[in-house]
């Protein structure tokens, strides 16, 4: 299979949120390629047993590094990219994947608003603000991948912060893409990881301790960004085992004409249009 050329054998990458789930499944990835792997997550430990099974599959167990990282503070993540530059010399992969559950209704705990925007936003803003000047500055092929979600895109009620934050993702690796493409030399590549239901840490944290039949395991989602990197896709959209990828299109569509059409504000869950919804869901085109 071809490769995004950042993902080749020797160049580095670094993995925020890779003490599980995703982040993990890709830094297992990366090695795998005979790449260098700074895996970063808040968990020491997790993270610790985490580099340990990546470190088996790399080239060299010299070539994959830890660093306990709260994304959530930019001092932290500095240090994080000055590690992996001393390490390395470079880095080719950055994904911002670390991410925490929601659980922040419209209404719930300001506290608990703000760690989930400060995790899930502003860990993604002072990731691409501290590493993506010095990846310009390289002159090499590179690429940002950044974990969003559905729920920042269609917004389902009842989890505004989580949905708040991955909406805030989509609008930044939206703007990277644009400065990225407009910035002279610049060899860099933007994608939007959009999983569907997958089996993470997050469902474990639900007492859930088997995968749903519905829910992707970490590594197929892996698998389909990898070819879509190569084929330069920002959105890479993910289907699962109960939603395919036409259900997602048609549920981003009807979202997107609550505006074009002036129907009410959410109006897949608005009693006035559910039959109107599920008549358009069911509909072939």
């Amino acid at each position: 299979m071809t490769q995004h050329p950042a993902l080749a054998s020797g160049r580095a990458a670094v993995v925020t949120g890779a003490a599980s789930g995703i982040g993990l499944a890709a830094a297992e990835r990366f090695a795998a390629l005979g790449m260098k792997v700074c895996l970063a997550d808040v968990d020491a430990g997790a993270l610790g047993a985490a580099a340990e099974s990546v470190a088996r599959i790399a080239r060299d167990p010299q070539d994959v590094i830890a660093v306990p990282t709260d994304v959530s503070r930019a001092d932290a993540v500095e240090r994080l990219k000055e590690r992996a530059y001393a390490a390395f010399g470079e880095v080719a992969v950055l994904m911002n994947n670390a991410a925490t559950e929601g659980g922040g209704g419209l209404f719930g705990d300001p506290g608990r608003w703000r760690a989930i925007l400060d995790t899930n936003l502003w860990g993604v803003i002072h990731g691409v603000q501290s590493f993506v000047p010095a990846m310009i500055a390289q002159g090499t092929p590179c690429a940002v991948v950044n974990t969003g979600s559905k729920q920042g895109i269609t917004c389902p009620p009842g989890d505004t912060a989580y949905n708040t934050s991955k909406a805030g993702v989509k609008v930044v690796t939206e703007a990277l893409a644009h400065e990225l493409r407009n910035t002279p030399g610049c060899r860099i590549s933007a994608h939007l990881l959009i999983p569907g239901f997958t089996f993470t840490g997050f469902t474990r944290a639900r007492g859930v301790t088997e995968k749903p039949a519905g829910a992707w395991t970490a590594e197929q989602v892996v698998d389909v960004l990898l070819p879509a990197m190569a084929n330069g896709d920002f959105y890479i959209l993910c289907p699962d085992n109960d939603v395919t990828r036409a259900m997602d299109e048609r549920r981003i569509r009807w979202a997107a004409e609550d505006i074009i059409r002036n129907r009410p504000a959410l109006s897949r869950w608005h009693p006035d249009h559910q039959e109107e919804f599920a008549a358009f869901m069911a509909a072939k085109e």
